[in-house]
C-alpha cells in the first residue's frame, strides 16, 4: 500500500501544519514553566509565610506527582492516542496552577501542587509522541532539536516576564502570575490539543505485535533499558545540577553574586539557541551514541572549569569567567543531546507502545532531576565541594562509557549509522490512531 500523494509527502517530510502547532504548544508550555517555576519557593516561603520546610514539601509533592501519573500516561497514549491525554494534562495543569495561586494554607498548596505537577508531566510524553507522529525518520532529529530550542527560549522569556510581575510584598502579583500560567495551558489545549494527527502509516517496525505491555515491555527491552540508565545519569549529572548543585557551588563556595549567576544561566540559553541548528547538521552525519559520548566529554570540561573556579575563587574576575564557562559548556552538551535522545526512544519503541516508551523515558528524567539536586546541594552544603566535583566528573566519564557500550544494542538505523529505509510490505504492526 503506497497511500495517497499527500500521505507519501507526509511520509517523506512529515506533517508540517500539525507539527508547527505541536511546536507552538511546546513553546507555550515552556513559557508557563519559566513564568512560575523560579518563584514557587518564594511564593510559599515568603509570600504565604509558611517557611522553607513547607516550600520544600510543595516541591517534593510536585515531583512525586510525576511518579504517580506517568505509568498511566503511557498506557493512555497507547490506547487513546496523544491528543486526549494532552487535553487531560492541560486540564490538570491549568486547574493546579490556578488553585496554587489562590491557595493560602499548606493543605491547599500541597493538593494544588500535586495537580499542577501531574498535569505538567502528563503533557510531556504526549507532546513527544505527537512530534514523533508528525515527523519522519529523516526529519525527527530536527523536530526534537527545534523543540529543545523553543523550550529554552520559552522558559527564558517566561522567567524574564514573570520577574517583572513578581512583587513579594504584593501577594496578588503572584496570584496573577499563576492565573496567567493556567491560561497558557488552556492555550496549549486550544492550539495543540485540537491539532489533527497524520493518518497512521502502514510500515514495518521493530518488535513484535504481542508480548509484554506497559513498563514491563520497556524493562524487557535491553536496548531501551540501557538507554534509560544512560538517560538517568545524563539528567542527574547535568539537568539535576543546573539550578541546584552548580548554583550552590557558585554562590556558596566561589562567592558568585546572584546577578552574575543569572548572567551565566542566560549564557547557557544563548549557547543553545545559537548552536542548536548547527549541531543538528553535525549529528545528522554521525552516530547518535557518538554524539552522546561527545556530550559527556564536553561536560567533563565543564566540571574541570568548576574545579578551576574553586581553586581561583579569590580571583573574582577569573572565577566569574570560569562559572559562566560552566553553563556555556553545559549548553554545548545539551545541544548535542537534543537531536539524539528523543529520536532513539522513538526508533526503539514498537508502534503500539510509543506512548509507554515516551512515558518511561519521562519517568526516568523526573526521578533523576528530583534526586540530582538533593545530592548536589548536600555535598556542596556540607563543605565537601571537591568530592562533589569529583563525583560529577566521574559521572560524565561513565556517560561516555555507557554511550559507547549502548552501540552494539542498536541497529544501524537506530544509531544513525545507516539511512532509514521505509518499506511498503505487509503490515506487522499498526500504530494506534489519535
Amino acid at each position: 500500500m503506497t497511500g495517497t500523494v499527500k500521505q507519501q509527502r507526509q511520509q517523506r517530510h512529515g506533517a508540517g501544519g500539525p507539527l508547527r502547532r505541536v511546536q507552538i504548544g511546546n513553546a507555550l508550555s515552556a513559557f508557563g514553566s519559566g513564568f512560575t517555576m523560579p518563584y514557587m519557593f518564594v511564593y510559599v516561603d515568603q509570600v504565604r509565610g509558611l517557611g522553607s520546610l513547607e516550600a520544600g514539601m510543595v516541591f517534593t509533592v510536585f515531583a512525586l506527582a510525576a511518579l504517580a501519573v506517568l505509568p498511566f500516561t503511557g498506557r493512555g497514549i497507547d490506547k487513546y492516542g496523544p491528543r486526549p491525554v494532552l487535553l487531560a494534562g492541560t486540564a490538570l495543569a491549568a486547574t493546579g496552577a490556578f488553585a496554587f495561586g489562590h491557595a493560602t494554607g499548606t493543605s491547599a498548596l500541597l493538593v494544588s501542587s500535586f495537580l499542577f505537577g501531574a498535569g505538567v508531566t502528563t503533557c510531556q510524553p504526549a507532546l513527544a509522541t505527537m512530534i514523533v507522529r508528525c515527523s519522519t525518520a529523516a526529519t525527527r532529529a530536527h523536530a526534537f532539536a527545534l523543540q529543545f530550542t523553543l523550550v529554552n527560549l520559552g522558559m527564558g522569556i517566561g522567567a524574564l516576564v514573570g520577574g517583572q510581575i513578581v512583587n513579594v510584598a504584593d501577594p496578588a502579583s503572584l496570584t496573577r502570575l499563576f492565573t496567567i500560567e493556567a491560561a497558557t495551558f488552556l492555550g496549549l489545549a486550544l492550539v495543540t490539543g485540537t491539532a489533527r494527527m497524520p493518518k497512521v502509516q502502514l510500515i514495518v517496525v521493530q518488535g513484535k505485535t504481542d508480548g509484554p505491555t506497559g513498563l514491563r515491555a520497556l524493562v524487557a527491552d535491553k536496548a531501551m533499558l540501557r538507554l534509560c540508565v544512560l538517560a538517568g545519569l545524563i539528567f542527574f549529572t547535568c539537568y539535576g545540577q543546573f539550578e541546584s548543585g552548580v548554583a550552590a557551588f557558585a554562590t556558596d563556595t566561589v562567592g558568585t553574586p546572584p546577578s552574575t549567576l543569572g548572567f551565566a544561566i542566560g549564557a547557557n540559553a544563548l549557547t543553545i539557541v545559537v548552536l542548536q541548528m548547527f549541531m543538528v547538521k553535525i549529528t545528522a552525519r554521525r552516530r547518535r551514541t557518538t554524539a552522546m559520548a561527545a556530550a559527556g566529554l564536553v561536560w567533563l570540561a565543564a566540571w574541570t572549569m568548576a574545579l578551576v573556579a574553586g581553586l581561583i575563587r579569590t580571583e573574582t574576575m577569573a572565577a566569574t569567567v570560569a562559572i559562566v564557562s560552566i553553563y556555556a559548556l553545559f549548553g554545548v552538551g545539551e545541544s548535542l543531546l537534543a537531536p539524539t535522545m528523543g529520536p532513539i526512544v522513538a526508533d526503539l519503541a514498537p508502534a503500539r507502545l510509543l506512548g509507554t516508551y515516551n512515558a518511561g523515558y519521562a519517568l526516568v528524567k523526573q526521578i533523576a532531576i528530583a534526586v540530582g539536586p538533593a545530592v548536589g546541594v548536600l555535598l556542596v552544603g556540607s563543605g565537601t565541594w571537591p568530592l562533589y566535583l569529583a563525583a560529577m566528573a566521574g559521572s560524565t566519564l561513565l556517560i561516555v562509557a555507557l554511550a559507547l557500550r549502548l552501540r552494539p544494542y542498536l541497529t544501524p538505523e537506530q544509531d544513525n549509522a545507516a539511512p532509514a529505509v521505509v518499506r511498503t510490505i505487509p503490515v506487522r504492526e499498526l500504530q494506534t490512531a489519535a
